[in-house]
């Protein structure tokens, strides 16, 4: 179908073009609000700023597509492949991309808010200060995503999978992120409070200047990360495991560090920087902590 037919029949009121093929199709700018593309091929398409509210791509072939600053809220994508596609700026509140297939897409300012992506493949994506608060990423693989200063607060982000991505800057408040396996992740200048990271891996994890208060972060691991500036205000750290980490610059304050393991941790030999005894009930003079001049 060409894209002249297309926009007649729209025009007459259909709205069901399941199936059509429409690969590398020219509809830039064009409204087709509510339509059925269910098992559409629009493989390399145009459809930047096209208005697509309440659309159906569900299972739909959308790689290396363009919807750069495409309307999309309340779309309906399951099980669409968006492999490669160009997402930037698109406006895609409550969207429904559970299983969705966005391998190396571009989703870089893109509002995803209370958005589902459940089980969606994000691997190499970049989501550079995407919007995806109240989202629902459980089971999402997010390994090699470039993640800074994205917005993931109050999002429900279990299950999910973050190996060698980098999260400078995200914001990750109030989230749950127990048992995630963060190892060598980046991420510097985070803001984690109030997070539930129960179990989190954070070995060799780069979290300079993390904002970590109020979060449970209960048997964490923070094997060899560097925690250098990190804040753990208010934070539980009820058997942590801070073997090898380099804490200089580290506040504790009210911090809760009952049962930690601090073998072989740095801390700069100051009064300023070591967690106090009185709040953390554990011997500060202990052989297994290494004061780094």
């Amino acid at each position: 179908m060409d894209v002249q037919s297309l926009l007649q029949r729209y025009e007459r009121g259909q709205r069901d073009f399941s199936g059509v093929d429409l690969s590398g199709a020219d509809l830039r700018g064009t409204t087709l609000i509510g339509v059925n593309f269910r098992n559409a091929k629009l493989r390399g398409a145009n459809l930047s700023r096209a208005f697509l509210t309440k659309a159906n791509f569900s299972a739909a072939c959308l790689n290396w597509a363009n919807l750069h600053c495409a309307k999309l809220s309340d779309s309906k994508l399951a099980d669409a492949d968006l492999t490669k596609a160009n997402l930037e700026g698109a406006f895609m509140i409550n969207a429904k991309l559970p299983r969705a297939k966005l391998t190396g897409a571009n989703l870089a300012h893109t509002n995803l808010r209370r958005a589902n992506l459940w089980g969606a493949n994000l691997s190499g994506a970049t989501l550079y200060r995407t919007n995806l608060r109240q989202g629902n990423l459980s089971g999402c693989n997010l390994n090699w995503a470039n993640l800074n200063a994205v917005r993931l607060s109050e999002a429900n982000l279990s299950g999910v999978s973050a190996n060698g991505a980098t999260l400078v800057s995200a914001f990750l408040r109030n989230v749950d992120l127990s048992g995630v396996d963060l190892e060598g992740v980046d991420l510097s200048d985070a803001r984690c409070q109030d997070s539930i990271l129960i179990g989190a891996n954070f070995s060799a994890a780069k979290c300079c200047n993390t904002h970590f208060q109020g979060a449970n972060l209960s048997r964490a691991n923070f094997s060899n990360a560097n925690l250098i500036k990190a804040s753990f205000d208010r934070a539980d750290l009820t058997n942590a495991i801070l073997k090898q980490a380099r804490l200089t610059g580290t506040s504790w304050d009210q911090a809760i560090l009952q049962g930690v393991d601090w073998d072989g941790a740095e801390i700069n030999d100051s009064d300023s920087d070591r967690p106090p005894a009185e709040h953390h009930r554990f011997d500060l003079f202990s052989p297994e902590l290494t004061w780094a001049v």
